[in-house]
């Protein structure tokens, strides 16, 4: 759910450099040449800026976990440290440094993983305590991975090879491998999992199909076909919370939603339509026909469809019910969040309701004209409560000190850790800033 810059050096207007979605698509995190934000996206006509960290400039991964105060950051000044911040109160959790540039973090309430290009290591979430480290794994220089937000079924995929699109997939619970699933014949581009962790999808470097499959069992369950006449590189897959339906993202114009739904034969009795004939026929035929053929005819096509304004730019999309209402996001690298209604009833174009900047300033005043034209053609909608009201920003600096770190396996580095933390037993309610994390400013 999420696009982002290698460390390589930040780009996009006003220093943007990344952006994702948190677990359930209630915020959105950017990072950003000065920092990195936190906006709310629980309404259509107003984004809340929730907050606005500076503790370190050039910021490529900052992942919020849930509606909580824990934020994990990295920035290009020292892409081999991940900081752990309580933003609301200020204050630096932890830091651990590792032995090569991180490429990506992921959160659930249980775990926290870092994604290196050729290790991976898991930590738990309750005191950042380093449970494994899965060194050599397959070259992987993009950071691909995909952490189930279900902490019951806590699991990770990560690519199984280098040349063909095999998916490892991991149990973070139990610290064991689950299954091997040969999902492409090209490498892997992108991977996620539904909000229960039963269901993962998956496309390849080439870009034209999209497969979904059971977990932990590997079954294939779905295969969407993008496109035909071109390859195409998809920054992010993203379901919805019911898993009824599955978007795609690339770098072309177009967003496509596709619906996950079995096609169940005629009953009987029933008198058969020209349709279900035809479709009888073909399904007759392919079984005569190359493989390639045959897998191109069982494929499902896109239930709803976005066109962008926009052709070349990384963006990430998401699907969420936002006041009630079906949505599709997009946060793109032009520096805008793109906000549009979907029918999912009868699919289609979706249309464009709103359109808001991630930075003040960027936009000439005819665009922001349009702009406000685009929302009035859609649908008007109150705007709900402001989060922001209920969020007390930080008054003072975080702390930047670190105590010599100690060797763990793989080469992680543990920094600064705040003491006399008290974790439950069970998994840990977030959504309150005062149940997580239990910190206490360490005076030194």
């Amino acid at each position: 759910m999420e696009e982002r810059k290698t460390p390589d050096g930040p780009g996009g207007p006003q220093g943007l450099i990344s952006a994702s979605f948190n677990q359930d698509t209630t915020s959105l995190s950017v990072g950003t040449k000065s920092g990195y934000r936190l906006f709310s996206v629980t309404s259509v006509d107003k984004m809340d800026c929730i907050h606005e960290g500076a503790e370190c400039p050039d910021v490529y991964i900052v992942e919020r976990l849930f509606s909580s105060s824990l934020v994990a950051v990295v920035s290009l000044s020292m892409p081999r440290r991940m900081n752990v911040y309580h933003f609301k109160r200020g204050t630096e959790i932890c830091n651990y440094s590792y032995s090569n540039n991180i490429l990506s973090v992921r959160l659930n309430r249980q775990r926290l993983v870092v994604c290196l290009e050729e290790s991976v290591y898991i930590h738990n979430i309750k005191d950042m305590k380093l449970l494994k480290t899965l060194l050599n794994t397959p070259h992987n220089p993009s950071g691909l991975c995909a952490l189930s937000v279900n902490h019951g079924n806590s699991y990770l995929a990560y690519p199984g090879s280098q040349t063909i699109g095999e998916i490892m997939v991991y149990d973070t619970n139990n610290l064991s491998k689950v299954t091997m699933i040969p999902a492409h014949d090209s490498p892997l581009a992108a991977l996620t999992f539904n909000a229960s962790g039963t269901k993962l999808a998956s496309a390849s470097e080439r870009g034209t199909v999209i497969r979904v499959f059971t977990i932990p069992e590997g079954q294939r369950l779905f295969e969407f076909r993008r496109g035909m006449k071109r390859y195409v590189s998809i920054s992010s897959l993203s379901f919805s919370s019911d898993a009824q339906f599955l978007c795609a993202s690339s770098n072309t114009e177009t967003v496509h939603i596709f619906k996950l739904e079995q096609h169940s034969p005629s009953r009987d009795g029933e008198s058969p339509t020209w349709g279900a004939y035809v479709g009888k026929m073909f399904t007759a035929a392919s079984t005569y026909l190359p493989s390639q053929v045959s897998d191109m005819m069982h494929q499902d096509r896109a239930f709803a469809t976005v066109r962008l304004n926009m052709f070349g730019l990384k963006n990430v999309c998401a699907l969420s019910t936002v006041q009630k209402l079906p949505r599709l996001l997009v946060a793109s690298s032009d520096g805008h969040l793109y906000i549009y209604n979907i029918d999912p009833q009868d699919g289609g174009e979706c249309v464009l309701v709103r359109k808001h900047r991630l930075f003040e300033g960027d936009e000439a005043p005819q665009e922001a004209q349009q702009e406000e034209k685009e929302s009035e053609d859609g649908r008007s909608l109150p705007p709900g409560p402001s989060y922001a009201a209920t969020v007390s920003l930080p008054s003072t600096a975080p702390s930047s000190t670190t105590l010599t770190g100690y060797s763990e396996d793989g080469g992680a580095e543990k920094g600064d850790v705040i003491p006399e933390h008290e974790f439950a037993e069970g998994p840990v309610c977030l959504d309150d800033e005062n149940e997580f994390p239990p910190v206490s400013k360490q005076t030194n």
